[in-house]
């Protein structure tokens, strides 16, 4: 049997979101560890899909990309970054979390692109490199679980890694928004095709990109 399906970009985040919260290590984490979810409009999904609750998605984001190029929400107007705890959530220091971190738990972050070659971009307009900087090195050194949620709508050609060190904040003499550099981290990407296979078991291919009248981004898909 074959079926076509158009999703916009907002009804990805939430196939997207769905899958990642029945990962078996997510669920084994939810019972068991530790979860962060980072800040961002993927995410703000899967917060709602962990907790069984509505958030505010507008407020769960940090950088994002609007018609006026790449923008920061104020500090004041975002929600915190969620942790749950064996189920529970909690409002504990990021750093008091990092530092229990084990190769059991996860970190689910978002990214604005990824590659053919399994690497995903995390624009960074923090100097200091934001969460991602935080965070990173405690995935990386113990092994935590990377879940990286992200719609088709940003995979890019190339290779990630090549712009890492071409791009910056101090490197940027002209932007549309505000100058950015692009980390490059490495996890368990889900994106449309991996969902769709993680919650019914069917194969999904991409059939066409993009659309108008309110389509922009979409994704089509032959499952």
């Amino acid at each position: 049997m074959l079926a076509q399906i158009t999703l916009t970009p907002a009804e990805s985040k939430r196939l997207i979101a769905k899958a990642v919260a029945v990962l078996p290590e997510v669920q084994h984490a939810l019972k068991h560890g530790i979860i962060v979810i980072g800040l961002g409009s993927t995410n703000a999904h899967v917060v709602e899909e962990i907790l069984k609750k509505p958030i505010d998605r507008s407020r769960y984001v940090a950088g994002m990309v609007t018609p006026k190029g790449t923008c920061v929400l104020p500090r004041e107007r975002r929600l915190k970054s969620v942790v749950i705890q064996k189920g529970k959530e909690v409002n504990k220091p990021l750093e008091e979390i990092l530092e229990k971190l084990k190769s059991t738990d996860v970190v689910i972050k978002g990214a604005n692109a990824f590659d053919a070659y399994g690497n995903a971009g995390v624009l960074l307009a923090s100097k200091s490199g934001g969460t991602v900087g935080k965070v990173l090195g405690y995935v990386r050194a113990r092994g935590v679980n990377l879940i990286i949620p992200v719609g088709l709508e940003k995979f890019v050609p190339g290779f990630l890694p090549s712009l890492e060190t071409k791009a910056g904040i101090f490197r940027i003499k002209a932007a549309t928004g505000c100058p950015v550099g692009i980390g490059i981290i490495r996890g368990k990407i889900i994106n449309e095709i991996e969902a769709v296979k993680i919650l019914t078991g069917a194969e999904a291919e991409v059939m066409a990109a993009g659309g108008i009248a309110g389509a922009e981004g979409s994704t089509t898909l032959l499952i």
